[in-house]
């Protein structure tokens, strides 16, 4: 501690003269930083209003660009049928003379299987499966496969 102290006393000039120093320099630099504002008055006036108008208008700009989205609930009533039994209609399917296998292969096509798939679960080739689509397309007068299964549905041949 006492070589602390003796430190201080022996650069105390140094450490007097450093402070001094410091002070003056604040001094200065307040001094001039004052000049600069009061003779830039007028510069730093407009330079304020103009930063205060960007702002305005980026904020401006911000809140009218904003999509402005509006949820709309609409109520309506919906009349759903009953679900009746479905009874298939033996005789228009005598009538068009549609084969068991072309039943099962509308049937899949309205479960939405591909020809790959119908084939698969039928154990027959594609051929056969396209085959019998184009059977079914010249039987039911449609010419898609969605058109068949609607028609079909419509005859009630299929559920």
């Amino acid at each position: 501690m006492s070589t602390n102290k003796s430190i201080f006393i022996n650069n105390k000039t140094n450490i007097i003269y450093g402070i001094s120093l410091a002070l003056l320099l604040f001094l200065l630099k307040w001094l001039e930083v004052r000049f600069i504002i009061l003779s830039h008055a007028y510069e730093i006036y407009i330079g304020l209003i103009g930063i205060l108008f960007t702002t305005l208008g980026i904020w401006l700009a911000r809140k009218l660009a904003k999509p402005k989205i509006e949820t709309i609930i609409i109520e309506k009533e919906v009349y759903v049928e009953k679900q009746e039994i479905f009874v298939q209609n033996t005789t228009l399917i005598t009538q068009l003379e549609l084969s068991k296998r072309e039943l099962e292969v509308l049937t899949l096509m309205a479960k939405g299987y591909s020809n790959q798939e119908i084939a698969a679960q039928l154990f027959v080739s594609l051929s056969t499966v396209k085959a019998h689509n184009q059977n079914l397309f010249e039987k039911l007068d449609v010419k898609r496969r969605i058109q068949a299964v609607e028609k079909a549905r419509m005859l009630k041949i299929i559920s």
